[in-house]
């Protein structure tokens, strides 16, 4: 009877593209070849129309072929008469009947909450008019929020369910709103018949008639568990000693002659934050660490993600993107807050602040699975909004950032009517306080995910770098939770806050030069003999490396100099405690005669580094005039002074890494169509990830070269190795997700 089934199930997802609940009589369906398993797009999506025929009874008539199927399936099949003797002779030779099919292939699934549904359990359900159905608290929910189109046919609805705020929630399941959520009582009746659409061709867009109304000022974030934050921070404080700084200094040659005087002489300083606890036993096995990530303490984050909604995220763009949210939703601990905003040509704040407790996380989870795609692309207001709630809380936890992500190009500030399209101006696209302006003390990071061939790559780089955050591109859709996942694997692990390097001469005679710090501000002061760089934020395990520039005079009388010393100022972000670091003198010996130098391979690498981002920057300026091929001179150029270096020589990663990551940027502006569609995305999230030496995701990431795993930390390996298990176990994105997808299981060292 097992094989009957499994026949059964297989050929009625063949012909039905319906997405199949493994069981244990699929083993030997696994081992068919490829052309005879369903297509991606099946395994992406569920049947809920056979769900509904699943659940009424069921009564087979009988025809000149056999049995026929139930009116609800009939429609689709009988559009091929192929098709149709195709399920009779089937059905005939395994003698099953079809109510009995369609329970064992197609279980009742809400497709919400992606729960069983059972009639008798305790649980409403509400069946619409184009014959889905859902639990009644599930699409209540979704249609609190305005939408009035059924989220798995898009039908239009005439009539919706609304939840009567008198209602009892279901039997062992949150109240919708138990923690005090915004709701609108004179909307929440049963069920209203909303009036016909009035079409008005001259409108872009029409608000939703049941949305809940925002508040002024969003200042209902969820109050912190101020006991439990004070016992971590002063467990955090025995632990101290645990989380401080390594400071390194390389001089680029250990000894000059006394006679000779340098212009440029050059000082690396090497920065490395300390291990997280759950990083400093590197034997921990990865498998019994899992759920005890980012337990140990570490600072809270507050969260807000600014997810466009646009009609172009509609269909499997949308589900990833709920994919990768609910991941994320699962990940934060329970004193990080989340909000989520969602833009089309409006924006809305779907929830406030609130912590992720298991309410938190149900809440959240309902919330972004009501999510529908419809309408244009306004960035600048869902940032406004995304701001917004980050200045009006109440309570802040130390760690706070904003994740944007958008498949397209603003529609509205940028490119909207007025605009000037020639030079657009992209600070358009974000609130004043968002500037970074040192003088309102409000800075959070907005971390920007471009999505797909069709996003503006220069209006999402540019808000990144505005406002102090990095620029991934996500060329293939089906990572998107592994960028996610690397992004809030940094997050969730920062040690170090307002971190800022000085710089000061040891001898009268020596006078600083510039400083080379990528996009970290840096200044000199006017005598030359201070200088410093502001840092912010590093990671657990994160680097940092900058060039110091220093005019070394000739000493005829000296047998050393001494040239500099390096001191940091930063923040503990769980103790709140200032703490200040100095590192050695750096010297140089003075001999009267020097032998042959060789360049410190440090020194030489980070040269490489600083020189491939300026050819990368270049490279774009000139393919932006339209001149593709001396856009690929300049990379070549690079390419072939790269590999002149000592560090090349010594086949150093980094530097093998950086020919590998020009190269293939050569090969994106092989002409103008691939440079729009890929080729300027790529180019910026590589700029992005080397000015801040921070890891972003680029590409489709599943090429597993060095190049992208160069700033990674082992946090954001964790976190991606944990997203990239989820995928692989799960039966709808098995042969979506490339097992070598994306990056690798450590990071390389720099």
């Amino acid at each position: 009877m097992g094989s009957r089934w499994r026949k059964a199930k297989m050929a009625l997802g063949l012909n039905l593209c319906a997405y199949l609940p493994r069981t244990s009589d699929d083993d030997d369906y696994r081992s068919l070849p490829s052309s005879e398993r369903p297509s991606d797009a099946a395994l992406l999506s569920l049947s809920n129309s056979a769900n509904m025929a699943a659940s009424r009874p069921v009564t087979p008539s009988p025809s000149a072929h056999g049995f026929r199927l139930p009116r609800s399936l009939s429609r689709s099949a009988s559009k091929s008469s192929k098709h149709q003797s195709c399920f009779d002779l089937i059905l005939k030779v395994i003698g099953v009947k079809v109510s009995e099919i369609l329970k064992c292939v197609f279980p009742q699934t809400c497709s919400i909450c992606l729960t069983k549904m059972k009639q008798g359990a305790g649980h409403a359900i509400f069946t619409a008019e184009c014959s889905h159905s859902f639990h009644f608290h599930c699409i209540a929910s979704n249609v609190k929020h305005g939408n009035q189109i059924c989220p798995v046919c898009r039908a239009k609805w005439k009539e919706i369910p609304m939840q009567s705020p008198s209602l009892n929630s279901p039997p062992g399941r949150a109240a919708t709103n138990l923690a005090g959520w915004p709701q609108n009582d004179a909307l929440m009746t049963v069920v209203r018949r909303l009036p016909p659409p009035r079409r008005d061709l001259s409108r872009r867009h029409v608000v939703p008639l049941f949305q809940a109304p925002e508040p002024g000022v969003f200042n209902d974030d969820e109050m912190l568990d101020h006991l439990r934050v004070v016992a971590e921070s002063m467990n955090a404080s025995d632990n101290s000693s645990l989380r401080t700084i390594e400071i390194k200094t390389y001089p680029e040659v250990s000894a000059v002659q006394r006679s000779s005087s340098y212009e440029d002489f050059t000082v690396l300083l090497h920065l490395k934050a300390a291990a997280s606890a759950t990083n400093q036993n590197p034997n921990r096995n990865h498998a019994s660490c899992w759920p005890q990530l980012y337990q140990n303490p570490r600072a809270p984050v507050d969260l807000v993600t600014v997810l466009d909604t646009s009609g172009s995220m509609a269909g499997t763009k949308l589900a990833l993107l709920k994919r990768a949210m609910g991941f994320v939703i699962q990940n934060l601990g329970s004193n990080d807050r989340l909000s989520v905003i969602a833009f089309s040509s409006t924006a809305r704040r779907l929830f406030p602040l609130r912590l992720m407790s298991d309410t938190g996380r149900q809440q959240a989870l309902h919330a972004v699975n009501s999510l529908v795609a419809n309408g244009g692309t306004n960035i600048a207001e869902g940032l406004r909004k995304g701001a917004k709630v980050m200045e009006d809380r109440r309570e802040k936890n130390p760690v706070a950032s904003i994740i944007l992500l958008s498949d397209g190009q603003d529609t509205y500030t940028v490119t909207g009517a007025g605009a000037n399209k020639s030079q657009p101006n992209y600070q358009l696209l974000l609130p004043l306080s968002i500037h970074g302006s040192d003088n309102t003390g409000f800075h959070v990071p907005v971390h920007a995910f471009g999505f797909g061939a069709d996003h503006d790559a220069s209006s999402m780089h540019s808000i990144s770098e505005i406002s102090g955050g990095t620029f991934s591109f996500i060329e293939n859709e089906a990572v998107i939770q592994d960028a996610f996942a690397q992004c809030i694997g940094g997050l969730l692990s920062v040690v170090v806050q307002e971190l800022q390097v000085g710089v000061e001469c040891m001898n009268p005679s020596l006078c600083l030069g510039p400083l080379k710090s990528g996009s970290y501000p840096s200044r000199v002061t006017a005598d030359g003999k201070t200088g410093f760089i502001e840092v912010g934020d590093l990671y657990a395990d994160e680097e940092r490396d900058f060039l110091v520039s220093v005019k070394v005079p000739a000493e005829p009388s000296e047998c050393e100099t001494s040239l500099l010393k390096v001191n940091c100022v930063y923040r503990d972000p769980l103790t709140k405690e200032m703490t200040t670091l100095e590192s050695d003198v750096v010297k140089i010996q003075r001999p009267e005669v020097v032998g042959l130098e060789v360049v410190s391979i440090e020194v030489d690498r980070q040269r490489n580094r600083f020189r491939a981002a300026e050819a990368m920057a270049e490279a774009r300026t000139t393919a932006e005039r339209g001149d593709l091929a001396s856009a690929v001179s300049i990379l070549e150029n690079c390419r072939r002074l790269l590999s002149e270096t000592v560090s090349a020589k010594a086949h150093d990663r980094l530097c093998v890494a950086l020919d590998a990551e020009l190269k293939e940027m050569q090969e994106r502006m092989a002409s103008r169509h691939v440079y729009e569609a890929s080729g300027r995305a790529y180019i910026l999230s590589g700029l992005s990830s080397h000015s801040w030496q921070r890891a972003t995701a680029r590409g489709d990431s599943t090429d597993g070269s060095s190049l992208i795993q160069a700033y990674q930390t082992p946090s954001m390996v964790d976190m991606l190795t944990r997203s990239q298990a989820m995928l692989l176990g799960s039966p709808s994105t098995q042969r979506l997700v490339q097992p070598s997808c994306s990056l690798g299981p450590q990071p390389n060292p720099r």
